[in-house]
């Protein structure tokens, strides 16, 4: 038995905060009667309804895609602009295990596992993040330093973080930084180095965890392999 949120929220249908959310709101059945208990237990056999739409209990699907420019990472956009979502071919409903800007490229995994998703987001569990930055200007090895003990951003500090000098070219008067995080703030990346002077050009994530883009070209994806899969769960059961 498990409760009826969390649930709804494996299943991918929304987050499990939302599914309290419609819970409240009673929009929410189980086998055809509305619910507002946010204890309430169901088990395999029960028929959960969401805004009318019954949930199916789909098989687990892990992707791994080199998100490109020009898209958004959300399910759906006000905007109408192209998401990550609208570039897999899938019958079964994915979502993205958090965010890339609009602009930022790179490794981003999709997945209807929501108890993978809430852990690998889950910042007590520092999984590791690798970022590659152009950035405007000739960074200095105090803002270095400054970045690898931490940038308070709205108030709070971020966390430790790793930062290598890949090139430097005085010419263009920019700088080329690798910088390894296990937080994952809104824009933190481009607000870390936007705080010491830096105006970021191009942003790429090279990895999360052990996995990279290689032989993934930009806007194609692949499926995760069992044992990859196996691998993302023992890192987090070892945290």
């Amino acid at each position: 038995m498990e409760r009826v949120q969390k649930v709804i929220a494996n299943n991918g249908y929304c987050s499990r905060r939302k599914a309290e959310e419609l819970i409240l709101k009673g929009k929410v059945k189980v086998n055809g009667e509305v619910i507002r208990e946010l204890g309430t237990q169901v088990n395999n056999n029960d028929t959960i309804e969401v805004e009318g739409t019954v949930l199916s209990r789909q098989e687990k699907v892990y992707i791994l895609m080199n998100k490109p420019r020009g898209c958004v990472t959300t399910t759906s956009d006000d905007k109408h602009r192209k998401t990550v979502v609208d570039l897999i071919n899938l019958p079964i409903r994915v979502y993205p295990v958090g965010r890339l800007d609009y602009d930022t490229t790179g490794v981003l995994l999709l997945t209807n596992d929501g108890v993978l998703t809430n852990a690998m987001l889950h910042p007590s569990n520092n999984i590791e993040k690798i970022y590659i930055a152009k950035i405007k200007g000739t960074i200095t090895g105090g803002h270095i330093r400054s970045l690898e003990s931490g940038i308070v951003i709205d108030g709070k500090k971020t966390a430790k973080s790793k930062v290598k000098v890949l090139k430097v070219d005085r010419k263009s008067n920019t700088s080329i930084v690798e910088i390894m995080i296990h937080e994952g703030r809104n824009h933190q990346i481009k607000n870390m180095f936007s705080s010491l002077g830096y105006e970021v050009i191009k942003l790429r994530r090279e990895s999360v965890a052990f996995l990279t883009c290689d032989g993934v070209a930009p806007g194609e994806y692949r499926f995760l392999t069992i044992k990859e899969v196996k691998m993302l769960y023992s890192l987090i059961n070892n945290k």
